[in-house]
């Protein structure tokens, strides 16, 4: 698959075990990538904005999936991730505790973050059959 927006694109893929021909991310992965770049601007957003000096950040986002959920073969366990934790490795001078109260403003602002915490609601999908 092609995943475009605006003038960029990402081709989307499963591994050859799972029957894709490897040649991009899967779309969990995708959204795990998604979060933690979310997580690493908004954080970035936040301390321009509070003059907290970072010279560099990178999270690292990693989540637990039960592949019963996916089969069926559980009817109980949620097909998606079940759990999501973040690592946050973050250069700067500032005394932790400053760069904690920054990681906690960003936690709560970041667009995905929040999309997938509290949850969105779908409208109907729409279909269009094309020959």
């Amino acid at each position: 698959m092609e995943i475009e927006a605006r003038s960029h694109k990402i081709i989307v893929d499963e591994p050859l075990t799972a029957g894709g021909t490897d040649e991009g991310m899967n779309p969990v992965e995708i959204m795990l990538g998604s979060l933690g770049a979310c997580q690493a601007i908004t954080t970035a957003i936040f301390a321009k904005m509070y003059g907290i000096k970072i010279d560099g950040i990178r999270v690292e986002v990693e989540g637990d999936k039960d592949s019963d959920g996916i089969s069926g073969a559980d009817p109980n366990v949620r097909p998606g991730f079940q759990n999501i934790r973040f690592h946050y490795y973050v250069k700067s001078n500032m005394p932790e505790e400053r760069i904690g109260q920054l990681l906690s403003i960003a936690e709560r602002k970041c667009p995905v973050g929040d999309s997938i915490n509290h949850g969105v609601p779908f409208d109907e999908p729409a279909l269009t059959m094309v020959e």
